[in-house]
């Protein structure tokens, strides 16, 4: 092998200056430091690296080669100088005489110049192993090498890979050229370790939003089974007292079962629930219950949180349901929910042509009738306020409801 010494004396006889070599180096170095802050995309980072090494090096070629363990091979992540559609093959780490096999095994850098190709053709003393390059470089004219392992941060010190360097004939590498590489693969191995880490964030949560998902179907299914099990009790019912509270109690179970839907089949966030779908399938099941009415519900897209769709839908649920009870003594008629995204938060409305709200009724005086305190429960539940509008035929309520 050459000494450091004749290699700098090269560098300087090619017309290269130690020091405007040198400040070259760490100047790639920190674009690199740079980039690995940045980016969380860590194909393009690998590459990025072999890019910036060849560069820095005058190397022929440099690439990234990660280490999977239950095949005994290196993977090429990312290379620079070699063929096209070389990255995500794989070379074989079985040959522990190779320069990359010997770095990943011992955990320490190689400097390797004038190194032979093949086992045929010699090998090149290196503390004491006997070195060669691949017989894939036979037909080229690399004879210099340099690599260094990329190792994890963990407390197992395992090593990922190793990133490698190659010179043609005549254009070897010295330590100083080690350690730019080395300052190279300690960046790659926190960026590799952060990569994995974000990769069991990312399943961790994953798996998390099974589990809350398959929790919201149980529970759907669970209260969906409560209401019809009211519901049946309602048909026994000898007074129509009773029957009424059952039926009630059975609408007030099936709406939170509806949230509960909205949870397991939804496409939001953990938690979240499309208010819109959600009212207007609620509507949608109200009008069930209620065929000779006419129920419609219009609604401004909003996606919040279960918490305060499980209130507003029971809201919903009691005033719908009061309107179809109370609103056309006589027969049937329309009843419309509209749900607005306002500035200030969301405005809930519901209306219906009937016979009108009695005279003297007030929303803020404590009431007697059961849906009517559970409304008043719910409103403080969302610090909501609700609001009657003498306007026109029939009952007209209008809820105001803030949003963080």
């Amino acid at each position: 092998m050459a000494s450091d010494g004749s290699i700098r004396e090269a560098h300087e006889a090619g017309g290269r200056a130690e020091l405007p070599y040198r400040l070259r180096q760490q100047a790639l170095l920190g674009a690199f430091a740079r980039m690995a802050l940045q980016t969380r995309d860590l194909d393009a980072l690998l590459q990025r690296a072999s890019e910036l090494c060849a560069e820095g090096l005058g190397a022929a070629c440099c690439q990234v080669l990660e280490y999977r363990a239950p095949d005994h091979v290196f993977v090429i992540r990312a290379c620079t100088g070699l063929k096209a559609g070389l990255v995500g093959t794989d070379v074989s780490a079985a040959d522990e005489a190779t320069p990359a096999s010997y770095a990943f095994r011992t955990g320490a850098g190689v400097l390797a110049n004038g190194i032979p190709i093949g086992s045929g053709h010699g090998a090149t003393e290196h503390d004491g192993a006997r070195l060669h390059l691949p017989e894939a470089l036979a037909s080229t004219d690399i004879r210099h090498a340099v690599n260094v392992p990329i190792a994890l941060g963990d407390e197992s010190r395992r090593a990922y890979g190793v990133l490698e360097a190659w010179g043609a004939e005549g254009h070897g590498f010295d330590r100083a050229d080690q350690e730019f590489l080395a300052g190279f693969s300690g960046l790659i191995g926190i960026a590799v370790e952060r990569h994995q880490g974000d990769a069991r964030l990312r399943d961790a949560l994953d798996h998390q939003v099974q589990l809350t998902r398959e929790m919201s179907h149980r529970v759907k299914n669970s209260l969906g089974v409560v209401a019809g099990l009211l519901r049946l009790q309602a048909r026994d019912a000898q007074s129509d007292e009773v029957r009424h509270a059952l039926e009630d109690a059975g609408a007030r179970i099936a709406t939170v079962a509806e949230v509960h839907d909205h949870l397991w089949r939804g496409i939001h966030q953990l938690g979240m629930v499309d208010l819109a779908d959600f009212l207007r399938e609620l509507v949608a099941k109200l009008q069930e219950e209620a065929p000779g009415h006419g129920l419609a519900c219009e609604a401004d897209p909003k996606v919040i949180s279960a918490d305060q769709a499980i209130p507003i839908g029971l809201v919903v649920n009691e005033l719908v349901t009061n309107a179809v009870k109370h609103a056309y003594p006589q027969g049937c008629g329309p009843v419309r929910v509209t749900l607005s995204v306002m500035a200030e938060g969301l405005r809930l409305a519901v209306r219906d042509d009937g016979v009108g709200l009695p005279p003297g009724f007030d929303v803020s005086m404590r009431q007697r009738s059961l849906g009517l305190k559970i409304i008043a429960s719910l409103i403080r539940q969302l610090d909501g306020r609700l609001s009657t509008s003498a306007g026109g035929p029939g009952a007209h309520f209008v809820l105001d409801i803030p949003l963080a």
